[in-house]
C-alpha cells in the first residue's frame, strides 16, 4: 500500500486552551469572542489573545458580524475550511460509508460503497486506501492539504494503538493494525475507534451540543452504544464502555458469535431480524431493507421490530437507571424505525425510575446515517490534527 505523501498543513499543533476554543466553535456553542468568554469563563483579554493567535495561524477566520445585543455587533468566528480536509470511513458489515470534511467539520461529500468486512483486515484496508485515493481526485475535494483520516469500525478498538481487539462480528480482525497501516500509506494522523463512539461524537458536536450526558445506540447489523458524559466521549478504562451488545437477555437462547448464549445482539440486532425474516420467506440484503419494510407496514417486519425494541429497552433501562442521561438516541439503519423506537420508549418509561425519565429525551439521531462519518472526521481533527499528535 504505497501512496504519495500529501502536503502537511502549517499552524499546528494547538495547546489545550486553543483546542477548547476550536471545539466550542466547531460545535456551534460559540460563534463570537463574547460567546467564548461566557463558555470558558475567562477574561475577555485572555480570549481575544487566544482568538488572535488562532487567526494568525490560519485556523480561525472572522466571517462578518452577528446581531447586536445592545452594544457593538460581534465579529463572528469560524474555522477556516481552506486549512485542509480530512477523509473518513464508517465500516459496516457489508458496506462502507466514505466521506470528506473540511477543517471546520463541514461535509464536502459522502458516498456509500459495497464491501464485505469478511474479506479480512488486509484486503479491506488496502481497498479502503484505494477508495480514499480515488475520493481525493473528485471535484468536491479541495486542492488543500490532507490533514488526517478517521475510521469507525463495528468492534472494540484499542484507541491508543488503533488496533481492533477481539471483535465478535469481525472474524480475523483481532489485532488488525488499521491505524498503523493507514498512517504509513498516507503519512497523516489517523484515528480508529468503535463506530458507535464516532457516531456519538458526531451527533454531539454537530447536532446536539446542548446534550452533555447521553447515549447513542447504533441499531444496524449489530448493536453498539456510544456514551457522551460531561460533554466528552466516554470510552472507559479499556475503550470498551457502552458495549451493550453482549448483555444477556433473559429467555434468549441463541448462540452469539462471541461464544455466549442469549446476548442482546442475537435477538435485537438487524442481523437477528434479518434471520427471522428469511425464515418467513422475506429476502433482505441490508438492515435498511428492514426499515423500508417497516415503513411500508409489512406485518412480520413490524412485529419483529417491536419485539427487538422491547428487548433493547430492557437493557437500556439498566443504562438509564445507572447513568441518568439527558437522552437516549437511536442511530444506524434501524434508528428511525417507529415501531422499534416506540417499543424502546415504552419499556424505558415502564422500567426506569420516574426521576430518570421525567425529562429524558428518547428519539432518533439527528445526524442520521452520516453521524459516523462526521464523528470520525471530527475525531481526527480534534484528537490528532489540532492536538499535534
Amino acid at each position: 500500500m504505497k501512496s504519495p505523501s500529501p502536503e502537511r498543513a502549517g499552524g499546528l499543533p494547538l495547546g489545550p486552551s486553543a483546542l477548547r476554543v476550536v471545539r466550542l466553535i466547531v460545535s456551534g456553542v460559540a460563534t463570537s469572542r463574547a460567546d467564548l468568554v461566557s463558555a470558558l469563563d475567562q477574561a475577555p483579554s485572555t480570549v481575544s489573545t487566544q482568538v488572535q493567535d488562532l487567526i494568525d495561524r490560519g485556523i480561525l477566520a472572522e466571517a462578518g458580524e452577528g446581531p447586536s445585543t445592545g452594544g457593538r455587533r460581534p465579529r463572528l468566528l469560524t474555522i477556516r475550511g481552506d486549512a485542509g480536509f480530512v477523509l473518513a470511513a464508517d465500516l459496516g458489515a457489508h458496506h462502507v460509508r466514505l466521506g470528506a470534511l473540511d477543517a471546520a467539520g463541514r461535509r464536502l461529500m459522502v458516498d456509500e460503497r459495497a464491501h464485505d468486512q469478511a474479506d479480512g483486515p488486509e484486503r479491506t484496508v488496502d481497498w479502503l486506501a484505494a477508495q480514499f485515493r480515488e475520493l481525493m481526485t473528485r471535484d468536491e475535494i479541495p486542492r488543500s492539504p490532507l490533514l488526517g483520516i478517521g475510521i469507525g469500525v463495528p468492534g472494540p478498538v484499542d484507541v491508543s494503538s488503533g488496533r481492533v481487539v477481539a471483535p465478535s462480528r469481525m472474524p480475523g480482525w483481532h489485532g488488525a493494525a488499521v491505524r498503523e497501516v493507514m498512517s504509513e500509506a498516507f503519512e497523516v494522523p489517523v484515528t480508529v475507534d468503535n463506530d458507535a463512539n464516532t457516531m456519538a461524537l458526531g451527533e454531539h458536536l454537530q447536532e446536539r451540543p446542548d446534550l452533555t450526558d447521553f447515549v447513542l445506540v447504533k441499531v444496524g447489523s449489530g448493536i453498539g452504544c456510544g456514551i457522551v458524559s460531561g460533554g466528552h466521549l466516554h470510552r472507559g478504562a479499556a475503550g470498551a464502555a457502552g458495549d451493550i451488545s453482549h448483555v444477556h437477555v433473559p429467555g434468549a437462547t441463541a448462540l452469539c458469535e462471541c461464544g455466549n448464549v442469549g446476548c442482546l445482539e442475537t435477538v435485537a440486532s438487524g442481523a437477528a431480524i434479518e434471520a427471522e425474516l428469511r425464515e418467513a420467506g422475506v429476502a433482505i440484503d441490508h438492515p435498511r431493507d428492514i426499515a423500508r419494510l417497516v415503513e411500508n407496514g409489512h406485518p412480520v417486519a413490524t412485529q419483529l421490530a417491536r419485539q427487538a425494541g422491547r428487548q433493547l429497552g430492557e437493557v437500556l433501562a439498566v443504562v438509564v437507571n445507572f447513568f441518568n442521561p439527558q437522552a437516549v438516541l437511536l442511530g444506524g439503519a434501524l434508528g428511525d424505525a417507529d415501531p422499534l423506537l416506540a417499543a424502546v420508549r415504552g419499556v424505558l418509561y415502564e422500567r426506569s425510575l420516574p426521576l430518570n425519565t421525567q425529562e429524558l429525551e428518547i428519539g432518533s439521531s439527528r445526524a442520521g446515517v452520516d453521524a459516523g462519518i462526521i464523528g470520525s472526521g471530527l475525531m481526527v481533527l480534534l484528537e490528532r490534527v489540532f492536538a499535534g499528535e
